[in-house]
């Protein structure tokens, strides 16, 4: 019942400027991450209160020859149905799912898919996420297959569906010598019910207060 998330949180999108002008033209042309690495599975993803994050990734990007202008998108979000990975009923479920997507690899005589670093990581954070991807994916198509089933037979259901997928994530190394704080650390959402997201706007620069 705790996994309700009804207040109103900021996320931060980093992207090119075509894509953020062409949102708040038409908020409803988004389009859905759908790689095999995602680190909290297919969706539209979001850095939470966290707009320096956003468009240094976007940044990043233009590096990668990905995209021409780096750019932020924020977003006005409320998680609904959350599987917050910073809670233990949530950790739970996705554990669970990940010992039933392994019985059905092994049945099948495959090996599971692993999570990998990328050579140009001197940290090693793993950020090809391709397990962690796999076994959210499998929970949610598990958990929908259910819902589904059940409204069609009874008329309703025990299951809930998530509307969106939070984790917490160190990343980038210590942020000074001894540290266990780490340079990199965020906080991101996927959202995977598109009506969680009540609205996009263009950030505006602070201004100077008092003056």
């Amino acid at each position: 019942m705790y996994n309700q998330r009804p207040n109103l949180i900021l996320g931060f999108h980093g992207c090119d400027e075509s894509v953020r002008d062409g949102l708040m033209l038409d908020p409803n042309k988004y389009k859905d991450s759908k790689e095999v690495h995602d680190w909290l599975g297919h969706g539209i993803y979001f850095w939470e209160n966290n707009y320096d994050r956003a468009l240094e990734w976007a940044k990043d990007k233009k590096k990668r020859g990905k995209i021409n202008k780096p750019a932020v998108v924020g977003a006005v979000l409320q998680l609904g149905n959350c599987c917050d990975l910073t809670d233990k009923n949530s950790i739970d479920v996705v554990k669970s799912h990940f010992l039933n997507l392994k019985q059905d690899y092994d049945v099948a005589g495959l090996s599971l898919p692993v999570n990998k670093n990328i050579k140009e990581d001197k940290h090693k954070d793993l950020l090809l996420r391709e397990l962690d991807c796999s076994v959210i994916e499998y929970m949610h198509s598990r958990i929908l297959t259910a819902y589904k089933g059940d409204m069609a037979t009874k008329g309703f259901s025990e299951y809930q569906v998530f509307d969106s997928t939070r984790g917490v994530f160190t990343e980038g190394g210590p942020a000074f010598e001894g540290a266990g704080i780490f340079d990199k650390s965020h906080i991101q959402i996927c959202i995977r019910n598109s009506n969680c997201i009540k609205g996009f706007f263009i950030p505006r620069k602070e201004i100077k207060w008092p003056v």
